[in-house]
This record gives C-alpha cells, structure tokens and sequence, in this order.
C-alpha cells in the first residue's frame, strides 16, 4: 500500500464525500452542485481537492461497509487525504454511532472533518476547540447514563439476581440462583487447605497444577488467579455484589465504600475459620511494605509556574500546588476556581465575541442576499427556457427562433450553477469562522457549569488548547490563554489577585 507523509508547509490535500438521495437529484441537488461548492470552499482556503467520494443514491443509515466509505478511510490511515470536505453531516452519516466512529478515527490520524451547513472546520483553533469541548461533553453524558443504569444494580442485586458475568469459581447460576459446583468447589477447598498449609501462593499454584487441577476456562494456575480466589468471600457463603466499578476503558477497577455493597447468603464451600485463616494471611503479605498509592494526574500538570520561575507540583501529602524552590503555594480547588471563572470569560461572555459576529453577520447577510438574487435569476431563466421549449414542440418557433431564444437562456443558466456553488462556498467559508465563535459561546456556557464535576482527563484535552501557562505569584494568579484567532480576543496575561473571589468556587 502506498503511504503519504504529512510534511509542513505544503498545501493541505483533502477530499470531498458526496452522499445525495434519488429523491433529492430528482429535484435538483445534484452531486455536481455538491462538489463544486466543496471545490469552491477548498480554493477559498488553498486547499487542494485530490480525491472525490461519490455515494450518490447510498441510503445514509449505515454508511461504515460502502467501498466509498471504506477507500476514504483508507485514504485517511495513509495520509493521502488530511481533511473531508461534505455539505452537512446528515450527508456524512445519519446513524449517530457511525458519525462519532468516523470522527473519533479522524481525530486518532490527524485529519479534519470540514461540515458546510453545519460551519464546523476542524482545522481552525475554534473548530478545534469546539470538538474537543463537544468531545469530553459527549463522555461526561455517556458516563452520567452508566451511572443511572448502575443504579439499578443495587436493587438487583439485592433480589439474588445474576448482574453479568460469571460466577465465582466453585459456584454456577441456576434459576438465577447462585449454587455449588462440586467438581469445581473440591478443587476450592483444596487450594485454601494448601495455602493454610505452605502460606506462599507460588506454591500453592505449583501444586495445584502438578495434580492436574485447572482453572475454570481450562488453563494452569498462577500466584494472581490464587489470590483473587483466595480472596472472594463467596467460599465462606457470603456473597459480595456491587463492591466495584470500573474505572474506564483500559483501566484497573476499583472497590466502591462498604456502605454499598450488596451481601446475599449462600452455602459454604470452606469454613469461616479456615477462609479468615488464609486472608489473614495474604493482607499480612500485601500491607508488608505497602506505599501510598499516587493521587491522579491533575489536568493542568506542566503548565503551573511559580514566580520564581520553577515548575510547581502538588505532593502526595497534600492538596496544593507547591514551588520546591521558595515554597510558594496555592490550594489546588482555589486554581481550579481560578481557571474556571476563565473559562466564562473567555468562552461565555457575549461582549467579547458581539462586535466580531456583528461585523461578520454583515458579511453574510450581504453574500446571501447576493446568492438569493442569483438563485430567483436561475429560477426564473428555468421557466423561461421550458416556456421556449414548450413553444417549440408547439410548433409555434421555427428551428432558428428557437435557436435565438433559448441558446442564451441556457448559457445564462449554465453560468448561474457556475457561480452559484462559488458563492455558496464563500458564504460556508465565513460561517465556519463566525458560527465556531457562536458554538464555542454555546457550549462554553454548558462547559462552564459541568466543569467541577469533569473527572481531570476530561478537563485536560480543553486546558491543552486553551492554555499557555498559570503563573502563581506572591498575592495573584497570572493565566495566559492561547488568544483563538476567531475571537480576536485580547486574554493573554490575565492578572488574578489570589485574594479575589474569583478564584473561589
């Protein structure tokens, strides 16, 4: 397969997704119209068109197995195209899933999807910005619905009901009861009575597998597989639902409080004296030693600077920020308040962005009024040139009247669909850069009000793209925002007095 390297400086290479229904050519939205617009649009930002994606008549519900769409991909993964150019998104995919698919793949290569309607450009610092603020929005929702539906695990859990997965070794579901297996519980017992006896858990798994004893899916035993067992409390008939959540994707899972777990009564495989016996001895083996475990990354790590010019940090021992140098400091929930109240500032306040939408409101209302001009001159030279035609076929025209009349009529209107996409393309142009200004507002303001409830890797994504740096001084906060061209916002070197409210939540 032949690759592509994105090398800076040259002109960017993009391609254009062309998706219009029968019944929409029917009426005139032709895939011509389509792609010159987007030809148009990718001129206006010197942009080369290098490749066109054409789904002319494909049902937009389930785009993912179409050859068209599996070639752009392929283009993308190999960095042929850098940008996707199309006139809306229902255009791109209506199924939802498949649109956070593509744009979650063309965010992993470093592409930019370009949407016209819509005036979303993700190669602008605004487009960017409102993606990724779209993005971990997006992640916060999908995490607060997965903690409404746990909430109903409790409630099962308490009833005896299976919650997914398997049961614990020794154990099988049976009419959504939790009962013995002997075959598997024998080899339980066995492996309590041989940790009881040797107190090390390598041997304990040697031994198992030197007898032949197997795990459930049929594999060896391991020191790790012998510990977890070991551990659930089930052998000794208590069963243990809703004690841990998961900690996203890839990560570790983690133990909720005791106050929510769920303990239902089942039978025994081992005796509550042999089973404390065994722990007892695997929490003397893992607090041997223990360290405290590291308090997660904050999400404005590396870019906190104190006065004096050192790097600040927040140590395990406490919740500040704190300069190794000259001891400078600031409570982490104070800066946490102090960049918030930045981001209604630099995102939600309307005054900022009012004479900058005013101004480009003008621009487009001037080219629209343009464009609907030209639009009723194409319809009007329309029904004149059927009118010719009607005339002829009436017999009404000779062959050279009908010459006479219609040859300009049709050159008028082949140079009205000409100028028409050209017009439309720089009317999308100017939307892109004044509705990333609208969007970010909008959003900002939701971005704003959820921001103390975002876990800190949902928070890093905008603090990388909003942020230069937060200087601590002795009696201020310094923030320097990144100034998005789109906004010809003035924010750099904002002073905070550390004693303002507004650094307070």
């Amino acid at each position: 397969m032949e690759h592509y390297t994105r090398t800076a400086g040259l002109r960017k290479k993009v391609g254009v997704w062309i998706r219009v229904s029968t019944d929409e050519q029917a009426q005139g939205d032709s895939p011509k119209h389509h792609e010159l617009r987007a030809r148009h649009y990718a001129e206006s930002k010197e942009w080369d068109v290098v490749e066109v994606y054409n789904l002319s008549g494909q049902s937009g519900k389930a785009v993912m197995e179409y050859p068209e769409t599996k070639r752009m991909m392929a283009d993308v993964k190999r960095g042929k195209i850098t940008g996707l150019i199309f006139s809306k998104l229902a255009r791109l995919a209506r199924n939802t899933k498949e649109l956070l698919t593509i744009s979650e793949f063309f965010q992993e290569h470093q592409a930019d999807l370009v949407s016209l309607q819509e005036a979303i450009d993700t190669s602008t610092p605004a487009g960017r910005l409102f993606f990724s603020v779209n993005a971990s929005l997006a992640q916060f929702e999908r995490e607060e619905i997965a903690c409404r539906v746990a909430a109903s695990v409790p409630i099962r859990a308490k009833l005896g009901k299976p919650l997914g997965g398997l049961a614990p070794f020794g154990y099988v579901w049976r009419d959504k009861r939790l009962v013995v297996e002997p075959k598997d519980a024998l080899v339980r017992k066995a492996m309590y009575e041989l940790f009881a006896e040797h107190k090390r858990k390598k041997t304990v798994a040697r031994i198992m597998n030197e007898r032949g004893y197997l795990t459930r899916s049929g594999g060896k035993w391991s020191d790790t597989t012998v510990t977890r067992v070991i551990s659930d409390p089930t052998a000794k008939g208590v069963q243990r639902q809703n004690y841990t959540k998961s900690l996203g994707d890839g990560l570790k899972w983690a133990v909720k409080p005791e106050h929510e777990w769920v303990i239902n009564k089942v039978e025994p495989i081992v005796s509550e004296e042999l089973w404390e016996k065994c722990n007892a001895l695997l929490e003397a083996r893992r607090t041997r030693g223990e360290r405290p475990a590291r308090r997660g990354k904050s999400a404005f790590t590396g870019f906190v600077v104190c006065y004096c010019g050192q790097k600040m940090y927040v140590p395990f021992n406490t919740p500040k920020w704190v300069c190794y140098k000259c001891r400078n400091k600031i409570p982490a929930t104070d800066l946490d308040a102090v960049f918030r109240d930045e981001l209604k500032s630099f995102m939600v306040t309307s005054e900022r962005v009012s004479a900058y939408r005013e101004e480009a409101h003008s621009g487009i209302s001037e080219k629209a009024e343009m464009l609907a001009s030209l639009q009723a001159q194409r319809d009007k030279t329309k029904v004149e040139a059927d009118k010719c035609f009607e005339l002829f076929q009436a017999g009404a025209l000779t062959v050279v009247q009908f010459k006479e009349r219609f040859q300009p009529l049709d050159s008028r209107k082949e140079e009205l669909q000409r100028e028409i996409p050209r017009l439309e393309a720089e009317i999308d142009s100017l939307k892109v850069v004044n509705l990333s200004a609208e969007h970010v507002a909008a959003h900002g303001r939701n971005f704003y009000a959820d921001w103390p409830k975002l876990p800190e890797e949902r928070k890093r994504p905008i603090v990388e793209l909003l942020l230069k740096s937060i200087v601590i001084g002795k009696e201020d906060v310094s923030i320097n925002l990144l100034t998005l061209p789109v906004f010809e916002l003035a924010t750099d070197r904002q002073h905070i007095p550390r004693g303002s409210s507004r650094r307070r939540a």
